[in-house]
């Protein structure tokens, strides 16, 4: 292995692919999205400058939403891929060992944590799939449907009218605009400091980019994954090699770049919300 070093395979290609352009959608959506929502700051009429005026950034708006939906869809049918080729059937994809559905023991890890964050425990030893990772991945399917269907009524207000009540619009905007706002203060503050900022794993994790962790992070960082794998005699199919070191480089200047726009746009949030909410 490179530089002397096991690593593990924690995502494949695809899942990597779809995080980047989720990554990328997600911080255009903001970006867009933040500039219209706060136009009468400073930094908002900046921003829009920066997409070619509000009306531009309308457009790199509905571009990056349709980005995401792709992305959204393209998940979906993976799902039903791994469901085939991996699993069998749907009982043993979402109550099974690999399942991302909430279960027993992510309360007891909860609590266990709870209890090891003031030093009345051991730290939990975590599978596959922890508490957190699985709040995040859930976030994502209710921001899809709640912040995705009002985004697609203020889209296409004629359509959507012929169906319901005028009214709805004005429910749509309120709804798209609050929910947009708690999912944009969500991930740059409890899922970046889920992924990066944890003292584990400061100041980046750059493992949704690579895919790989060393052999002996994971052992510490997912205990009972690794205990299975190694009494299943299946770990040795997830060791791979780690990148050259320049392709490393790439994915953190990516993974800073997103970090610092993520960061930035909270403090432009606080300031508006503070100092010129209107």
């Amino acid at each position: 292995m490179a530089n002397g070093k096991k690593y593990f395979l924690r995502f494949n290609r695809l899942n990597r692919t779809l995080h980047v352009l989720m990554i990328i959608s997600f911080l255009t959506l903001s970006l867009t999205g933040l500039s219209l929502k706060f136009s009468y700051t400073g930094w908002a009429k900046f921003l829009s400058r920066v997409f070619g005026g509000f009306e531009s950034a309308g457009y790199f708006h509905r571009s990056a939403a349709v980005i995401m939906m792709i992305v959204f869809a393209t998940h979906i049918i993976y799902l039903f891929r791994l469901k085939r080729n991996e699993f069998g059937s749907w009982k043993a994809m979402l109550i099974g060992d690999h399942s991302m559905l909430f279960n027993k023991k992510d309360l007891k890890d909860f609590i266990a944590s709870l209890k090891w964050f003031l030093g009345l425990g051991e730290r939990p030893e975590y599978g596959r799939w922890t508490y957190w990772e699985k709040f995040d991945y859930f976030a994502v399917f209710w921001g899809m449907f709640v912040i995705g269907s009002s985004g697609l009524m203020l889209w296409f207000p004629e359509f959507f009218t012929r169906f319901i009540p005028g009214w709805f619009i004005n429910v749509a905007t309120i709804i798209h605009s609050d929910e947009a706002l708690l999912a944009t203060g969500f991930i740059f503050t409890v899922h970046f400091f889920n992924t990066h900022l944890r003292p584990e794993k400061f100041p980046m994790d750059i493992v949704i980019f690579s895919g790989r962790v060393p052999l002996e992070e994971y052992k510490l960082d997912r205990p009972a994954e690794y205990k299975k794998l190694v009494e299943s005699g299946e770990l040795e199919k997830y060791l791979v090699d780690e990148y050259p070191p320049i392709v490393i480089r790439a994915m953190k200047i990516f993974g800073w770049a997103a970090l610092l726009t993520g960061f930035s746009i909270i403090l432009w949030i606080i300031y508006a919300m503070l100092f010129a909410y209107r």
